[in-house]
């Protein structure tokens, strides 16, 4: 039964539903503080497993545990739009000339779901650790310094301008300072839900949290689930198991939008599928060799036969509404020349490339890549990786080629090509001087059309170097029950509950 028919007939089965649990998108009697006899319960199927709680370690940036972060913590400020922010925690915020100093003024009465005040020395003390951990968010704050000016105010400076700081932090949360003590099985925020349950890799639920500053969310119970299996995920969203899910294969999307209780909408996030090879790997320190592999794959009609309705050929490393967006010379399939290139540069072809990915929709996407390198003579063998393993052996460079679909945060490229691509940053093996100046000056200056331009500069080095392919824009598509109200497509990819209700009133 699907969830808008299951709506229907609410009424009449509220008692057999309270025997149920948590399913898709429900309303049963229940006493609810939000509507009267009304309880709202929401399972949602993410498109990434939620491994880890903490939100500023090792696993910080990853997908899962950024949407587990929104719902449980706050940060400072959030994105509205490209290069517009609204307060969260921050009511306000002023910049000093240069943008090398930042004030932000803390909400007045915040607390965190135990009650305890969320202060200055909780910001600062969140700061200091996302640096100490030193996880992939750190690079951010490289150089910069926190410190508490009175209980409400806090001060972040960097050596020099940072015109982007706000961008970065959208995905800075705050955490009570003594966290570390209290332990992550049951964290302590400041967010619209509270931690019901979490088992690792398989569901998070949560309870909305009734001393939440902007009002207790809408619905009373939230279930993220990991669905990983793409026909049981279909299925659960079908039958009203589920009431949200996103980043579906292509080929599901007529099924879904057919569907007369499903809504089908798709997000033009910025995504980029990018492929980065391991330029300190046997093989592939030299550009032209790294170059040779991305002509012999014919990414145009991969797309065309994987991604007809959320895919288009790249033709840059970021997202065309980033800021520092810059469009690039294609690299034209040709098979013939890439193998003459591999040739001249004494490839061996005894070598297997290790292609590590982590999520099952890359699987028939490396096979292709693998298929066609095949046609010249190039061993490869993709290996599908847990999604720690997947982290650990990235950071680690223990890999030759690696598949992931990389998004900017706060559209500026500060918080991508700034952030990935520097010498200290050791994400990709390459390493480059020119590079790292282009960047560091681009991270430097508050003038925007001088930002642009060495953006600009610095994703023709990373493109012409071959640093990674970078084969496809991404539209994210997103597949909710009708019932599902007040949900919004998410501009950073990672969405938010804190109003989403379930309501009659099908839109």
């Amino acid at each position: 039964m699907t969830l808008q028919r299951r709506m229907r007939t609410e009424v009449l089965a509220a008692a057999a539903l309270a025997l149920v649990g948590l399913v898709g998108c429900t309303t049963t009697s229940g006493g609810s503080e939000n509507g009267g006899d009304v309880a709202q319960e929401l399972a949602v199927a993410v498109q990434f497993p939620i491994e880890n709680l903490d939100p500023h370690g090792a696993s910080a940036m990853d997908n899962g545990t950024q949407i587990a972060a929104k719902a449980i913590f706050s940060p400072l400020v959030r994105i509205v739009g490209k290069s517009q922010f609204e307060g969260v925690l921050a009511e306000s915020w002023q910049t000093n000339a240069d943008a090398s100093e930042w004030t932000f003024n803390l909400r007045d009465n915040v607390t965190f779901s135990d009650g305890s005040p969320v202060t200055g020395a909780d910001v600062v003390a969140s700061f200091n650790r996302v640096v100490k951990l030193a996880g992939p968010m750190a690079v951010n704050f490289k150089d910069h310094q926190a410190r508490v000016d009175g209980t409400d105010t806090v001060v972040i400076t960097g050596k020099g301008p940072d015109p982007a700081l706000l961008g970065k932090l959208i995905t800075f949360y705050v955490t009570p300072a003594n966290q570390d003590k209290a332990g992550w099985e049951k964290p302590v925020g400041s967010g619209p839900f509270v931690l019901q349950q979490f088992a690792p890799g398989q569901n998070l639920v949560l309870g909305a949290n009734p001393k939440y500053w902007a009002g207790k969310p809408q619905l009373d119970r939230l279930e993220l689930r990991s669905i990983q299996e793409i026909s049981a995920r279909m299925t659960a969203l079908k039958t009203g198991e589920v009431g949200l899910t996103w980043a579906m294969p292509d080929d599901q999307i007529p099924a879904l939008r057919s569907d007369p209780d499903l809504a089908v909408e798709k997000l033009d996030g910025g995504a980029v599928v990018t492929m980065w090879m391991n330029s300190s790997a046997k093989g592939l320190t030299s550009p032209a060799v790294r170059r040779a592999l991305w002509q012999a794959v014919d990414f145009e009609t991969i797309i065309k036969s994987l991604y007809p309705e959320t895919g288009t050929l790249a033709n840059s490393v970021i997202g065309t509404n980033v800021l520092g967006y810059a469009p690039q010379t294609p690299v034209k399939y040709d098979p013939v020349a890439a193998k003459a290139a591999l040739d001249a540069a004494g490839w061996d072809y005894g070598q297997t490339i290790r292609f590590q990915f982590s999520q099952p929709q890359f699987q028939q996407f490396t096979d292709a890549v693998a298929s066609d390198l095949a046609k010249i003579g190039v061993k490869v063998d993709p290996t599908q990786k847990e999604s720690a393993v997947f982290l650990q052996d990235l950071l680690a460079l223990n890999w030759d080629l690696n598949i992931q679909q990389l998004g900017t945060a706060g559209f500026d490229a500060a918080t991508n090509l700034g952030r990935l691509y520097t010498c200290a940053a050791k994400r990709t093996g390459y390493c480059n001087a020119e590079l790292d100046n282009l960047l560091t000056q681009a991270g430097s200056t508050s003038d925007t059309a001088k930002r642009q331009d060495l953006y600009a500069q610095a994703s023709k080095i990373i493109w012409d170097d071959a640093v990674g392919m970078y084969p496809m824009f991404v539209q994210i598509p997103y597949a909710r029950s009708k019932a599902l109200q007040d949900f919004t497509l998410p501009m950073d990819g990672v969405p938010d509950f804190a109003k989403v209700r379930i309501g009659s009133d099908a839109r």
